[in-house]
């Protein structure tokens, strides 16, 4: 019988996690890395913490031979610049423009994304609870969570306003992309004939 896996303490995990995913975002080598680690190493004991359902095995997916997880983020920013052509209003200089100009030009872009972000993705509210209310957050809450601000003292129960609901993602449905795509070209140059 061999020894069980020593768990990591829950604040270690938080901060390793928060690290990893922007590696993993944006390093293609440690995230093929990574990706091959989770399979590599021994199952270690279930977590209290997790409920039985979040241990759950993920969903099967279809991958395309070459593809990065970095292609998926860039896949998400085309279909944002496609749709609201968000690329293009960020990286317009508007400190030449007015408001009225500037928020005409929000609406546009405001429009087109949430169109993107609600055909390839859902996204609920992290809280149930309207901004503005006040929340008591009992020991065990979880800080991935909830971000704590302002005179933050002592240990929990803390109370306070809820001034953001958050957000978590539930689902994401990405396109298929056809062989040879280039994820880098968020969006093609436009030449009129």
């Amino acid at each position: 019988m061999s020894e069980p896996l020593p768990l990591l303490p829950f604040a270690t995990r938080l901060w390793f996690a928060w690290a990893c995913f922007f590696r993993v975002l944006f390093d293609g080598a440690f995230a093929f890395r990574a990706w091959g680690a989770r399979d590599a190493l021994p199952t270690a004991p279930s977590s209290p913490e997790l409920p039985a359902s979040a241990s759950a095995p993920a969903p099967k997916t279809k991958t395309i031979a070459g593809a990065t997880p970095e292609d998926g983020a860039l896949q998400l920013l085309a279909l944002m610049q496609r749709e609201g052509r968000l690329v293009d209003f960020l990286e317009q200089d508007i400190a030449a423009f007015g408001d009225a100009e500037v928020g005409v030009a929000a609406r546009v872009v405001h429009e087109g994304c949430r169109k993107a972000l609600r055909a390839h993705a859902t996204v609920v509210p992290v809280r149930a609870e309207e901004e503005g209310t006040s929340v008591t957050l009992e020991a065990g809450f979880a800080p991935a969570e909830v971000k704590l601000s302002g005179n933050v003292r002592g240990s929990a129960p803390y109370r306070g306003v809820l001034r953001h609901r958050g957000w978590r993602a539930t689902k994401i449905a990405l396109p298929i992309a056809l062989d040879g795509h280039d994820y880098r070209v968020i969006a093609p140059a436009e030449v009129e004939l």
